[in-house]
């Protein structure tokens, strides 16, 4: 199979889906619409809406912390996770999504326990694991399901 020549990613900012040549996601990159890096090394909030259009649009990996504000591990995990994002972006893009806030993903997801983390690829679930770990053991297993 061979790699596309164009990516689409989605705006962290804005949303919108842009196209970037492939192999150029890793240089500054900035959004067509509201011109904002598409890349800042850092997890991304999502919400209902918001979710539904990166898994849908994104053309990189997905990983989506699922956790709750109440959640101590979530809490403890939650730097190592942002240590993360800046070691694998612009190979995958790190989100988290508040269970507490959007339940109905949570269910349609089936978490049971938190923190769960979820690895998409091409709007399809690929991996998961659940329990809090150190950003080695994050960027490890995210890295041996890309």
């Amino acid at each position: 199979m061979s790699t596309p020549s164009a990516l689409h990613i989605v705006c962290p900012h804005c949303h919108t889906t842009n196209r970037v040549q492939a192999g150029d996601q890793a240089k500054a990159s900035d959004c067509g619409q509201c011109h904002r890096p598409l890349f800042e090394g850092e997890p991304l909030e999502l919400d209902a809406g918001s979710f539904d259009k990166h898994l849908a649009r994104n053309q990189i990996a997905l990983v989506v912390d699922f956790w709750a504000p109440w959640c101590g591990p979530c809490l403890q995990m939650a730097p190592f996770f942002h240590e993360a994002a800046i070691a694998l972006e612009p190979q995958a893009r790190l989100a988290k999504l508040d269970t507490e806030a959007q339940p109905q993903i949570a269910a349609r997801y089936g978490i049971r326990s938190i923190p769960t983390m979820i690895v998409f690829k091409g709007g399809q679930e690929v991996a998961r694991t659940s329990g809090a770990m150190a950003t080695e053991g994050i960027t490890r297993w995210i890295r041996s399901v890309l």
